[in-house]
């Protein structure tokens, strides 16, 4: 599979009233066309953060360093000219909540018109013909009645699916999900992932999803980067990861999840949480991050940091004392 973007040492830093925070360390990331890869983890685990870094759209006082390869072009270089050329064009992302994105104050299909205009040069009927009909690729019916609809006459779901059409009006090669089903009801949620799945084949765009919920996961992506504050601690094959997930982290992810067939008040099928809490960095560690929250920790994990290595083929992980393979049995 031919290589689209690549992602070499990442970090970013950001800064708030008590100093530097170190949001995302050393990420090394690829997508190859045509490929889904899912970035999974709990809320502050620098997932967001890492798309925004990769498209360059961090408060101007963020500190970035790496290098992030797409197309031939290594974007953290580009002229912000450049940049602004391939956002909504080359890559386009479609942000975590649509009525935050949208602008209440302009239609839905002034706002797609608009994407067509800047990146196309599409206008005039030309353009309103266009948003019509990517509002018919995402399944919203009327669409030319739905392009005179302000974002407040929307229902969520009907926003969401405006929100990717306009990420798809330049027929983008990356396309960047972020919580796609956040905030949805469980009917809209299997629409939007029906939507995206069907996009995604027919138009064999290649899709980094950001996401902590792993059932989207294994709907949707072919592989899966796990992080853990701000750093990739396992990457692998969507059915080897859920199959037999080697670090304790992702292990915990899978075993919170909600089993089918459990009964209200069975104590031995309650919910198992992992202790503690996303630890908010402030500086690199010597040590395992996840070692204070960890149930395989031992005294090598407080004197240095793991690196990612292979434990088999496509499948890395972030660990001293990683889980044996057999460790399959907590998914069912």
């Amino acid at each position: 599979m031919a290589e689209l973007l690549a992602v070499q040492d990442l970090e970013v830093r950001l800064f708030d009233r008590s100093g530097v925070v170190l949001a995302v360390r050393d990420v090394n990331l690829t997508i190859g066309q045509g490929e889904v890869v899912a970035l999974v983890g709990e809320s502050g685990c620098g997932k967001s953060v890492t798309a925004l870094a990769i498209l360059r759209l961090l408060p101007a006082d963020a500190r970035i360093s790496g290098q992030v390869h797409f197309d031939g072009h290594d974007l953290l270089q580009l002229p912000l000219r450049q940049m602004r050329r391939i956002r909504g064009s080359d890559i386009a992302m479609v942000f975590q909540e649509p009525m935050s994105s949208l602008n209440p104050a302009f239609t839905i299909g002034n706002q797609i018109v608009e994407v067509l205009k800047l990146h196309k040069g599409l206008r005039g009927q030309a353009a309103r013909t266009r948003a019509a009909e990517l509002l018919s690729l995402v399944r919203i019916g009327s669409p030319e009645q739905r392009l005179r609809s302000f974002p407040h006459q929307l229902s969520g779901g009907m926003r969401q699916r405006a929100m990717i059409a306009m990420a798809l009006a330049c027929d983008p090669k990356l396309l960047i999900l972020d919580e796609p089903t956040t905030a949805l009801d469980v009917t809209t949620q299997a629409q939007i992932l029906d939507i995206v799945r069907d996009l995604q084949k027919r138009l064999g765009m290649s899709i980094l999803l950001i996401t902590h919920d792993l059932g989207v996961v294994a709907d949707l992506a072919d592989r899966v980067a796990v992080m853990y504050a701000g750093n990739k601690v396992e990457d692998a094959e969507v059915h080897r990861l859920f199959a037999a997930p080697r670090h304790p982290y992702t292990v915990g992810l899978l075993r919170a999840l909600p089993r089918r067939g459990r009964r209200a008040g069975d104590a031995q099928e309650r919910l198992t949480e992992i202790p503690g809490l996303v630890p908010v960095l402030r500086e690199s560690l010597a040590a395992c991050a996840f070692a204070p929250r960890c149930p395989r920790a031992q005294e090598d994990c407080s004197r240095q940091a793991p690196h990612l290595e292979q434990c088999e083929v496509d499948h890395e992980v972030a660990c001293f004392h990683p889980e044996p393979a057999t460790v399959a049995r907590v998914l069912r």
